[in-house]
This record gives C-alpha cells, structure tokens and sequence, in this order.
C-alpha cells in the first residue's frame, strides 16, 4: 500500500523543532542519566574529545521543585532540563553552531552578488539550453557532480544556497520543485554518505578507531557507485512519471514560483565565462586551504566574500549595487541559517538532562553477544536512530566510534566494518530526519512541507538502507571493509 501523507499538516520547522526539544526535555525526567569519561585525544590535525569505553556510569537524578524552573548542580547526580534550560535551548543552539549559521549566511550573501551578475542563471540556462531534449542527461551529470563533492570533500551545507538554481534547472525541463531539490540535496547526500574520503566522516572516524586511512577505498568507491546508480535510476522514473503526467507530482497543482529568480539573464557573455573561472579558482583554493592547511569556517567564509568582491568589480557594480545585492543574498537564507541552530537544540537539552551517554551505553550493550552479522546490522540501526539526536558526522563520529571500535573486536567485526556501519548510518537519514539542520534548511527554501518529501523520499531512503545492510554483511562475512 502506498503511503499518504496528505492528510498531515505539517507545522512550520521552527515550531516542529520546539516540539523536539520539549520532548527530549521531559525524557530527561524519565529516561536514566549516566556519563563516560573523555579525553582529548589528537585525530589528524583536529583534536576530538572522545569517549572512553567502559566507564560509563549511571548518575541519579536530583529532582526538586527548584530544579523544575532553575538549573541546579548537585555532586555526583544528574538534574533533569529545567524551564530555564528548556527557554534557553535555542539561544545556547545558535551560539554553538554560530560559524555554521554565519557561513551560511555569508555565501548567501555572496551568491546573491553571483546572481546579481547573472553569470549563474546564464550559464545554468545555457545548460538547459544545451540539454533540453535530455533531461536525463542533464540529471545524471548535475547529480554525480554534486555527489562526487559530497563524498570526496564532505561538501553539505556549502549547497543550501544552490537550491533556487536547482529549482530552477527542475522547472525548466519541466519537472516539479521535489525533482529539483532532489538534484542537490539527494545527490549530496548520498555521496556524503557513501563516502570514499570524507575527511568529516569516515577519515575521523577510521582515525578514532585507528585504522588505516582510505584501507576500504575499493570497496566504498564499489558502493558508492552502487548507491548513486540506484539513486538515479528512481530519480530518472519519478521525473519520466512527472513528466509524462503532471498531475502525478507529489507537489499537486503547484505554481512553482522561485523566490529570488525573478530577474534572469540568459544571454552568457566572456565576463560570464571569466567570472565562472574565477570562482572555480577561488573555490579549489579554499577547498585545498581547508584539505592542507587547517582552514575551517572562517577562512572559507573569508574566501567566499573574497569571491564575491572580485565577481562585483570584474561585472563593473557599483558598492552600492554590491552591498544590495548581498543584502538581499542574506536575507534569503534566514530561516535556512537560523534552523541549524534551532536544530542544535536538541543535542543541548539531551547534554544538559546527561541522557545522551544512556542511549548509547544501551545500544552498545544490546549489540554485545549477538551474531557477527546481526550485530553489525545493529551498529547501522543504532547508528541511523542516533543521527536523530547527533546529526553531525564528526559529533557522531567522536561520540559512537571509541565504543564501537572496541566492541567490535569482541564480537570478532573489523573496525572497518564498524566505520563503515556508522557512516552509512549518520550519512542516509539526513535524508529524513527533521533534526538535520541542511534538510529542514533545504525544505524551507525550496518551499516543500516535509510529510510531501518523506513521502518521495522514504522509498528511496529504504533502497539505500537496503544497500547499506547488503554491503555491510558481505563486509563482515569477507573481512574486507
């Protein structure tokens, strides 16, 4: 039976989010508080604060009418999340996750001097142009573009300001808004997910479990082309059903209206061509300083603007046309920016009512004497449930490999396995989950409710989770991965 969502109606993100964190608050009173040891511990050049397996232990909980309104502290004991935490969530949300939320926010900006330009809608309609019988063909070469990106660099939220091009690519081939957000956020998902160097995922999480870098390289590239052949080949059917019947679409009677594509320029010209050379340049160049020299955040921001500026003098705009144009960039990725932090949230009042830790000393305890095969299924279960309440790769990576690693030599499992059990696990349900920052971001822009992209989505979603268990037992049974 297929699935309907159509009598949902679904809250904006905001208020779903809330929602989320009320309810992590009161499983703070009810589910046991415990805590592990860390420590810091130096992973390439980043140093990680990292479980220690084996030293959990289970705190009691200090409950008092105090407690229910006001933080308290008491030796030795767990407090659960009282009102002031619960309010504060949010704010604490946006400052922890500040740099994302303003990277965000500062490629927006620039990408609004790009369109400005019209060097982006000139050479995407030149695309369009090019490809206009073979729309296929356009999908195919977009999607395994953006994928390569996400599995090679672990490129995501770099994309959330691409999403009204994408639509528009969608549009005119005459697709829906669904087929165009899918042609980023699907593809850079699942190359974030099957990925082959992913320094966010897989090369900390195979240097927290001390394996060597890239040892599995064959056998990800092999799934990952497999994850990316089945991806467009439900791609490509749901655009051909689409197409062959526009009623058929997901989205209904849509308008399909692009907010921030009113004015398009189609005619490329050389300084269309010089600025598209440019910003490659300065996007290796940012890429190679964050690969090679330790940049993060700040410098690729720094890049960014950097770019913009050079792309306004060499399109001859004024200052003032330049800083309208930013302006107007950044406005339109406000709720998109803002989410990641309302997103965060929820990791803070878990922290905060220490519930986090018990969730996953109960996994690992469950796993514990069960088959080889069965029990690295049961990593990629708790894997995908936990990215519920981590969805970061290196925080989950950090939080689940020091644990993982150990326990799958008692079960006689490869560390590969298990590294590759978690990133199939993190990297997939960002496709789902209303607690992945990118996703809720994505939605909201491309104006889609979230009941009508799980309802495209969960199909694709279960192919791929498919794969994932096909893969990780072939793994465990030859002891390759």
């Amino acid at each position: 039976m297929a699935l309907s969502f159509s009598h949902i109606r679904m809250p904006h993100v905001f208020t779903l989010l809330v929602g989320v964190i009320l309810f992590c608050s009161l499983l703070s009173y009810i589910v046991p508080s415990g805590t592990f040891d860390r420590e810091e511990k130096q992973v390439g050049t980043l140093t990680r604060t990292m479980v220690v397996p084996g030293t959990f232990k289970e705190l009691p909980k200090a409950y008092s009418v105090t407690g229910l309104i006001l933080p308290q502290e008491v030796e030795g004991q767990a407090s659960p999340v009282s009102l002031v935490q619960f309010i504060s969530a949010i704010p604490r949300g946006l400052e922890q996750t500040a740099d994302i939320i303003f990277l965000i926010f500062l490629i927006g900006g620039v990408f609004g001097i790009l369109q400005r330009t019209g060097m982006i809608t000139a050479i995407i309609h030149g695309l369009v142009t090019r490809f206009s019988g073979s729309g296929p063909l356009l999908t195919i070469i977009l999607m395994l573009t953006v994928s390569i990106a996400g599995s090679t660099l672990g490129m995501g939220e770099e994309f959330i300001p691409l999403v009204p091009i994408f639509l528009y690519v969608a549009k005119e081939l005459g697709y829906d808004r669904i087929y165009g957000l899918a042609l980023v956020m699907v593809a850079a998902d699942v190359g974030f997910a099957a990925a082959t160097t992913n320094p966010f995922t897989v090369q900390i999480a195979q240097g927290i479990a001390e394996v060597p870098l890239g040892s599995d390289l064959g056998f990800r590239v092999i799934f990952y082309l497999t994850c990316m052949t089945a991806t467009l080949a439900y791609m490509l059917a749901y655009g051909r059903r689409i197409k062959n019947q526009p009623e058929r679409s997901i989205m209904g009677m849509d308008t399909f209206h692009i907010k921030g594509l009113e004015q398009i320029t189609y005619t490329l010209t050389r300084a269309h061509i010089w600025i598209a050379v440019m910003c490659a340049v300065l996007f290796i160049s940012i890429i190679y300083g964050v690969q090679t020299q330790g940049w993060w955040l700040a410098e690729m921001s720094g890049g960014f603007l950097l770019m913009g500026a050079v792309a306004a003098w060499m399109a001859g705009m004024t200052a003032d046309q330049t800083v309208s144009a930013f302006v107007k960039g950044m406005e339109e990725m406000v709720v998109a920016a803002l989410v990641v932090g309302f997103a965060k949230g929820i990791q803070v009042v878990m922290e905060d009512g220490q519930i986090m830790d018990t969730f996953i000393q109960y996994a690992a305890s469950l796993l514990d004497g069960f088959p080889r095969i069965i029990a690295a299924e049961g990593m990629l279960a708790f894997q995908s449930m936990l990215n519920f309440f981590i969805p970061s790769g290196s925080g989950q990576a950090a939080t689940t490999m020091p644990l993982m690693a150990p326990l799958a030599d008692l079960l006689g499992i490869s560390r590969d396995s298990a590294v590759f059990a978690f990133t199939c696990g993190d990297g997939f349900s960002n496709t789902i989950i209303p607690t992945s920052g990118v996703l809720m971001a994505m939605l909201a822009l491309a104006d889609i409710p979230y009941p009508k992209w799980l309802r495209f989505m969960l199909p694709l979603f279960g192919i791929l989770m498919t794969l994932s268990a096909i893969f990780l037992a072939i793994a465990v049974w030859m002891n390759l991965a």
